[in-house]
């Protein structure tokens, strides 16, 4: 095997699908979640659109991982934010922490910049099956409830696009208006 082969080393195919993924978050964190161009990426990883096709798919499943990532770290620091909270306190923290660690993480910026563009952007992570998880694990709603996970999701991505004067103002909005929909 060549020294300057790319897929040197351990599980080509995991080897592959890891340094396409760091290159399409590299792209993505620069130009923008709509701009993820397979070329680009090819080019960016020295591969052809092939390679990128037989390893991780097309643009929807690179997106889907970008964000998956993203969103796993987020919810790590989430879950470690609520681990001994219950119910409505857990729901209000869990939201105003994401937003917080969303806000914080640049590829959270450069989501949030880059699907500005509309209701069509937008879709497709509001309706995330993935995000949807996240939201029921970090919130702690039991027994499957995908609409008020989904409902979490919106609540988190309006506050992202719409953000309250401040923390507290933010803190009470939720307070308010979701810690309800999740009392004991």
């Amino acid at each position: 095997m060549a020294s300057d082969d790319w897929l040197v080393g351990g599980d080509r195919r995991a080897v592959a699908a890891e340094r396409i993924y760091d290159a399409a978050t590299d792209l993505i964190a620069r130009d923008g979640m709509n701009a993820l161009d397979i070329d680009k990426l090819a080019t960016r990883v020295h591969c052809s659109r092939a390679t990128i096709y037989r390893y991780v798919g097309g643009k929807a499943q690179i997106r889907n991982v970008v964000v998956a990532r993203a969103a796993a770290r987020i919810v790590d620091a989430v879950g470690s934010a609520v681990a001994q909270l219950r119910g409505r306190e857990r729901v209000v923290t869990a939201i105003l922490v994401a937003l917080q660690r969303i806000r914080s993480d640049p590829l959270g910026q450069i989501l949030i910049t880059s699907i500005h563009g509309g209701a069509h952007e937008v879709a497709w992570l509001a309706e995330s099956g993935l995000l949807a998880d996240f939201a029921s694990d970090a919130s702690g709603i039991g027994g499957g409830d995908r609409q008020a996970a989904l409902w979490i999701v919106r609540v988190v991505m309006s506050l992202m696009f719409w953000p309250a004067d401040n923390d507290k103002a933010e803190r009470q909005l939720v307070e308010r208006f979701v810690g309800p929909a999740f009392a004991e």
